[in-house]
């Protein structure tokens, strides 16, 4: 059992949510507020996407991502960042020409999806770690642009999350790491019960964790009701533990959730299990992060 877990918090995503809650945070302000109610409510790392303020939908503008972290940074709360680098991977078959994308296809480069990472230089971004079918989408990361994607993030000195969608996505995790394009301790993130990736059940967390090698971190979440049971299974595999708005709306059936609600109910289970919550201060020393505050804490 992990004793000490860090807890990330996902505070807006970039889904198609913003109607069915009132809580999922849209302009930077909203955002950046929700990551710093989450960080007072327990939450270790705050996971962030930009949205249009105008729209509520997916935006990569990194001048929107710049305000996102500078409100952060500029709060009395520390909490860790971790900005997406998974933009821009949406892609759907047009029904007139199957061979081009349709409505809702929405691809970026391997340098446009790390633009907000390499200009702001937060603490931790994701990487996703492979192409997969995500509802009726295809979520596309070709092998050739992660590794290229990897490397800007190597160069740039930020720490990779490698979001791994499938069990195919930790072997090609693994494959950069052989490869040199990891640098340290790798931090693995389970991304369980996605259609139609890997289920989230403790059989598949469990052999997606035996798939870390030995210097590896890893932490799983879930999505929808499956968010806190995947909190209590991370915690007893040894894991670290994510929850928030982009993966679940509810606290309990009927009930819509805030960012800072989910982090609490988290933190409770965490520590009915005789486990407790890093706090940034740790978890930077932990997975060896830079810390932009330049002091401890």
């Amino acid at each position: 059992m992990n004793k000490k877990a860090i807890l990330s918090c996902a505070v807006t995503g970039a889904g198609d949510t913003t109607d069915k809650s009132p809580h999922v945070p849209v302009t930077p302000k909203e955002i950046a507020d929700s990551a710093i109610e989450a960080a007072k409510a327990g939450a270790t790392i705050a996971h962030v996407h930009a949205r249009d303020p105008k729209t509520g939908g997916l935006s990569h503008d990194v001048n929107l991502y710049q305000e996102i972290v500078e409100r952060i940074r500029e709060s009395e709360t520390d909490v860790i960042i971790n900005i997406t680098s998974g933009g821009g991977g949406d892609w759907a078959p047009s029904e007139d020409d199957p061979t081009r994308g349709g409505e809702g296809t929405d691809i970026q480069t391997p340098e446009e999806r790390h633009e907000p990472v390499g200009k702001l230089l937060p603490e931790m971004c994701t990487l996703d770690c492979g192409s997969t079918n995500f509802g009726n989408m295809l979520y596309v990361s070709p092998t050739d642009w992660l590794r290229k994607q990897a490397k800007l993030v190597q160069e740039s000195g930020v720490k990779p999350e490698l979001e791994c969608f499938d069990t195919g996505h930790v072997r090609f995790a693994n494959q950069l790491i052989n490869e040199g394009l990891i640098d340290g301790d790798p931090l693995y993130q389970f991304c369980l019960g996605i259609p139609w990736g890997a289920a989230a059940d403790a059989e598949t967390l469990s052999y997606m964790k035996s798939r870390v090698p030995e210097n590896g971190r890893w932490a799983a979440f879930g999505i929808g009701r499956m968010q806190m049971p995947i909190v209590a299974e991370s915690v007893l595999q040894g894991g670290n533990i994510r929850v928030g708005l982009e993966d679940n709306l509810y606290l309990k059936k009927g009930q819509l959730a805030t960012n800072e609600q989910l982090v609490d109910k988290a933190v409770g289970i965490v520590h009915s299990l005789g486990s407790d919550i890093m706090t940034p201060a740790e978890a930077r020393k932990e997975l060896n992060l830079l810390n932009p505050y330049g002091k401890e804490g």
